[in-house]
This record gives structure tokens, sequence and C-alpha cells, in this order.
């Protein structure tokens, strides 16, 4: 079973790509091998060439670390250990490959639970795109204690494709994408697209890793499902293959393709709209077109003024000098910060609070239109 018994279907339409890498693809005799990742990192840069976004999510400390140092055995706190020690290889390892800045950046689930650490990286991750640089992502092995286990990366990855507002989550794996038994199993058929995962199929994608590899099919598909729930789409290859790695320059998959389920965009702007507000922000005729015409964000020079006491990361509603409220969004500032940096330039935000998390009150990817009442005001 190989990557050609799956045909060309198209991907589907993206700007920005979370593509997570295992360990099985980048681990030689020799520590981390470009043999495979080559190609996977002239991917990243022909997207770049297109203004288009990735994100990688890259296994192979362990593997790396492990080089590096005498050790044997494969105990938890001997991971953690190697995770540590590799983490600095790999990040080097990407950085030969990739002609642009590369970025660490470790993360732990609860990062991900926690309201406002979960902005902090969502901040950190769309400052580092905006700079042009790649971010490369992993699990915080060396001080998690639960998070390294099966299929780590694989959920991960997803977790952060809902993180960076992906379009696409993109796993490159040892084999062609999911059969319909195991790869080995004469009777195997492949499988091109899922709409649906069911039980039937995870009972399929059971197997077991590769020696250096943390996660099998299974996880890679429990992974496609969490992304699919948020509105995001999920495409399996072999990543060893560079015909297929070529082949996603033109947007051409020959893989597993797993539907989202629903919009993202639809389902985050409909939370926006119902979710319980705890304050309100008014703005000036200027900002009120900006939001209306451009879809931009809203900037502290358009705030007038702050109701209320909420926190960085609460929903807000933003009315007009009026009173009418046209739209809601995640305040990216508390209100007291709101009200200090009101009227003042972005770049005067870190002057006045002494800290920065971004150029926005209220960032665009975060902000609904509830209507189009208050755009009158700011009509001539």
């Amino acid at each position: 079973m190989n990557a050609t018994d799956f045909p060309a279907q198209p991907l589907p339409d993206w700007r920005r790509a979370v593509l997570k890498v295992g360990s099985s693809l980048l681990s030689g005799e020799g520590g981390l091998d470009p043999r495979h990742a080559g190609a996977l990192a002239r991917f990243i840069e022909h997207a770049r060439t297109r203004q288009r976004d990735v994100v990688l999510v890259s296994s192979g400390a362990v593997a790396a670390g492990r080089h590096r140092v005498a050790a044997g055995g494969d105990g938890l706190v001997l991971r953690q250990a190697l995770a540590s020690l590799g983490q600095a290889s790999l990040v080097t390892f990407w950085q030969r490959l990739i002609d642009r800045p590369v970025a660490q950046v470790l993360l732990t689930h609860d990062d991900l639970r926690n309201r406002r650490r979960y902005l902090n990286a969502r901040a950190t991750l769309r400052e580092l795109l905006r700079l042009g640089a790649l971010p490369v992502i992993n699990e915080n092995d060396a001080v998690a204690v639960d998070e390294l286990k099966l299929g780590d990366n694989d959920n991960l990855a997803a977790a952060v494709a809902s993180l960076v507002d992906a379009d696409l989550l993109l796993i490159a794996t040892d084999i062609g994408g999911l059969y319909s038994a195991h790869p080995a199993d004469p009777s195997a058929r492949p499988i091109a697209r899922v709409e649906a995962i069911t039980p039937e199929l995870l009972q399929a994608a059971s197997g077991g890793a590769g020696a250096l590899g943390t996660g099998g099919m299974r996880t890679k598909l429990d992974a496609a499902a969490k992304a699919g729930a948020a509105g995001i789409a999920t495409a399996l290859f072999c990543g060893r293959d560079g015909d297929v790695v070529r082949a996603l320059h033109d947007d051409r998959l020959h893989g597993t393709l797993v539907l989202a389920q629903g919009d993202r965009l639809r389902a985050r702007k409909q939370w926006l709209r119902h979710a319980p507000s705890s304050g309100r922000l008014f703005v000036d005729a200027g900002a009120v077109a900006a939001l209306h015409r451009q879809g931009a964000s809203l900037l502290p020079g358009g705030v007038l003024s702050a109701e209320g006491e909420f926190r960085r990361g609460d929903v807000v509603e933003v009315a007009s000098g009026r009173g009418d409220a046209f739209a809601r969004g995640i305040a990216q500032y508390s209100a007291g910060e709101i009200r200090r940096i009101a009227r003042r330039h972005s770049n005067e935000i870190e002057t006045i609070l002494g800290f920065r998390y971004g150029e926005s009150v209220v960032h665009r990817d975060d902000l609904v239109l509830l209507d189009s009442s208050a755009h009158k005001e700011a009509t001539p």
C-alpha cells in the first residue's frame, strides 16, 4: 500500500494551515534527517509565496535528544529529559531548511484550557506570522506530566489549528492515508474522502505506531474529529513521498480528506452573537466606518470610553457614540487598561501600560457585526 493508491483530489480553499510532522518522518540513524523534511519545508516556503500562512507542529525532540546522549530505557522522566535536550536541535534543524526566521513555541494543554493563557498564546502566534516567521510548535514535554503520551502531537495540532483560526489541518504520515483495514491487510482499500468519522472508521484506523512515533492512524482520526468539530478540514497524506508533497503546492491531495463539520467562521461568529457580554465599548464614527467598510480591527484610537469592569478575554459589545450597539467581540485588554489607552495610538500602548498584547482592542477575527444601523452615523 502506498500513496499512489489515492487519486488526486482538490484541497479546500485555505489561507492558513497547521502542518503536523511526526518523528517517523524526521528521524534517521544519525539523529534528525532532512530526507523527507526538505520537501515539506519547500511546501511551507511555496505557501509563503502565495501569501499563505503555515504553522508547524513538529515532533522529533525526543529522537534528537536521544542522539545527543547515551541513555537507555524509555521512562517518562527520561523522555522528558530527552525532549528538553532535543528541542534546540529540532529548531536548528528546521531553521536550516527554512529561509526565514523560525520561532519555537512550547505549549501544554493547560495553555489551551486557561482563557488568558490561550489568548496570550494566540496573540504571540499571530504576531509571529505577521513578522513573517515560521512558528514551530511542540508539547512542553519537559514540564508536562500527562501530555507526553500516545498521539499527543496529533491532538496538539488540532488544538493549534483552532487556536490560530486555521482553515486546514495537514497531517504528514508515513503511509498514504486512511484505509478500510490495516494497510498490511490485502483486503484494505484506500479511503480518499471521509464525510463523518464513525466508530467503524476509528476501528479500522486502530493499529500500532512506528518505533519512533507516538501515535498511529487512530490518533490522527481523533485529531481530525476535533478539528472537524471546529469547522476545520483535515488532510492526511504520505510525507515520505516527494510527489505527494509537491502536489500540495498546486492544492492537489493524494491522501485522505476528512471534511469539516460545519463552517468555522460561521460557528465562531454565531457564538459571539449570543455569548453573554461583560461590558461595552463606545467608539467614534471613524471606528464605526472602519469596522463596517474595511473589516478592520478595533484600535484604541477609535475608542471613546469603556463601560463595565470586564477582563481580558471577555465578550464585550461595541457601540457608536450615541449608544447603538452594532458589534460584539473579545476584548484584548481589560476595561481599566482600555480606559488608559482610549484615544491613543497603538504605538503608545506599551509606554502607557508597560506591556502590549497587540495593537488592537478587539481583533477582527474576534469581532462580529450585528447589523448596519450604527453605520448611518458614519455616513457623510
